[in-house]
C-alpha cells in the first residue's frame, strides 16, 4: 500500500515539473497518481505553441508534504494536447524526500532589472528559485540569445539581490520577453536567501487555498 503525499503525490495536488538540463519547470495539477502512474494537467498557457515535454523524456516532480519536500522520477509516456493538456507519466524511481539542495520554485510577483547588452529592462519576476529565475521584462532591440551573459538585480524585501545569469531560453510576446536565466555565480549564502523566500512563498500560497 502506497501513502499520498509520501510514496506520490495527492490527486487534486500541485507539482512542480523540472524538465531535463533544468530548461525550464512547469507547474501542475494531478489528476490521477499511484506508486506506478501519474497524469499532470500543466499549466502550459505561458509557452503557446512550444513543445514543453516529448515522450520518453524523465522529468522530475517535486512536491512539498506536511514534514518535507518529496521527489520522484517518471518517465513521459503521452502528452496530450488541446484545450486541457495532459500528461501521462511512469514512475522509473520511488519517491524521496530531497537531501540535497535541489531548486524548488516558488511563484511570486517581485520588481526587477535585467540587464542586456548595458541596456536595463525593467520587468516582474514569475518564479523563482535558488538556482534560477523565470521573468517578463519590457523588449528592446533583439532578444539576447540563449547561453548569452545578462546581469540580475531582484528587489526582495530586505535587500536586492544582484547577480550574473546565463538565458536558457527566451520567448517573445508583444512588447515584452520572458525569459528563463540560471544563475552562474550565486553565492551559498545568496542561495539560502532565496530559498527561504521561495517556501515563504509557497507557504503563502497553501494558506490561501485553505
Amino acid at each position: 500500500m502506497t501513502t499520498p503525499g509520501v510514496d506520490h503525490p495527492h490527486r487534486d495536488g500541485e507539482v512542480e515539473v523540472m524538465l531535463p538540463e533544468h530548461r525550464v519547470s512547469v507547474s501542475a495539477r494531478v489528476e490521477v497518481a499511484d506508486a506506478a502512474t501519474v497524469v499532470l494537467r500543466p499549466s502550459v498557457g505561458d509557452f503557446p505553441g512550444q513543445q514543453v515535454v516529448r515522450v520518453g523524456e524523465e522529468v522530475r516532480l517535486v512536491w512539498h508534504d506536511a514534514l518535507d519536500v518529496r521527489m520522484l522520477t517518471a518517465e513521459v509516456t503521452t502528452v496530450g494536447r488541446g484545450a486541457v493538456p495532459r500528461w501521462h507519466l511512469d514512475v522509473t524511481a520511488p519517491a524521496e524526500p530531497v537531501q540535497r539542495r535541489e531548486a524548488v520554485r516558488g511563484r511570486l510577483v517581485l520588481p526587477l532589472t535585467v540587464t542586456v547588452d548595458g541596456v536595463e529592462l525593467q520587468g516582474d519576476v514569475l518564479d523563482l528559485s535558488e538556482t534560477g529565475i523565470r521573468v517578463v521584462v519590457d523588449a528592446y532591440g533583439p532578444p539576447p540569445s540563449p547561453g548569452a551573459t545578462v546581469a540580475v538585480v531582484l528587489q526582495l524585501e530586505d535587500d536586492a539581490l544582484v547577480t550574473p545569469a546565463e538565458v536558457v531560453w527566451y520567448q517573445v510576446r508583444g512588447g515584452r520577453w520572458t525569459l528563463s536565466l540560471r544563475f552562474t555565480a550565486l553565492p551559498e549564502k545568496e542561495q539560502d536567501r532565496l530559498r527561504r523566500r521561495v517556501f515563504r512563498a509557497m507557504r503563502e500560497d497553501r494558506a490561501r487555498a485553505i
